[in-house]
């Protein structure tokens, strides 16, 4: 079941993504070679504590999976695709390192993801992650209030498959802000339910785009989730909202 929300629950997400983006601008000068994912783990959880907030991706637990996600922060690195879990690995240089997290703030959710070249990154990879950040734009543009949500699939699979990437089937964006996870499913390829979009719609968009093919496995960690072809793999996401017959991006630019 969609939850529409109203303007003033609205403002009340905003706020939290607004908290959510600014978490990140002061994070992302930090995401270097060199860097141990689980001291990012650490900064991200005192930052959101400061800020009054609690992370949202902190013990959740979906029923797929064995174990609550033990971290503030989803960091996947270069082959990796969703869900990585912090740990003393440390950033290379020429990694792409997906960042991945939500706040809860007064009862609101939020949610964003961003893709950072740590240090030079060779050309392949750079055009990958571009095209991801376009993919994510395209299927914003896309939302529009009393149109199909699946408009917005065909506009990043569109965008993908002209550049010749894969595109992850298996994970998709979701409603978000009474919750970290709601109804409608936004997927990146066009099938399942197709609802119109509507005033109090409030849902993330996350391309996951794949350098070679678009199929994934979950690594033993129940979590993780990398490409079969151990190609790298860029994610973007930004929570956005329909109101008064207008698509507002809910979360900052980043890039």
């Amino acid at each position: 079941m969609i939850k529409l929300k109203t303007e003033k629950q609205i403002d009340g997400i905003r706020v939290s993504c607004k908290m959510l983006s600014a978490m990140y601008r002061e994070l992302i000068p930090q995401v270097k070679p060199g860097v141990q994912t689980i001291d990012i783990d650490f900064w991200v959880r005192n930052w959101v504590k400061q800020a009054g907030a609690k992370p949202a991706f902190l013990g959740y637990c979906p029923r797929r999976a064995s174990d609550p996600f033990p971290a503030a922060i989803c960091i996947s690195i270069n082959s990796e695709v969703i869900h990585g879990i912090p740990s003393k690995r440390k950033i290379r240089e020429g990694d792409l390192v997906g960042l991945d997290c939500g706040i809860e703030y007064d009862g609101f959710f939020s949610d964003q993801a961003i893709s950072i070249e740590a240090g030079r990154v060779s050309r392949e990879v750079h055009d990958l992650n571009i095209t991801a950040r376009e993919c994510l734009y395209r299927g914003i543009a896309a939302v529009k209030a009393g149109d199909r949500l699946l408009q917005v699939a065909r506009a990043v699979e569109g965008h993908a498959k002209a550049r010749g990437y894969g595109i992850v089937r298996e994970y998709c964006g979701h409603g978000v802000g009474f919750s970290l996870h709601e109804d409608p499913q936004v997927p990146n390829y066009p099938h399942g339910p197709n609802p119109r979009m509507s005033n109090g719609m409030v849902f993330a968009i996350e391309p996951m785009i794949n350098g070679g093919s678009g199929d994934v496995e979950l690594k033993d960690d129940g979590w993780t989730v990398i490409t079969a072809d151990r190609c790298v793999s860029a994610h973007w996401e930004h929570t956005v909202a329909i109101f008064q017959g207008k698509t507002e991006i809910l979360t900052d630019p980043l890039e």
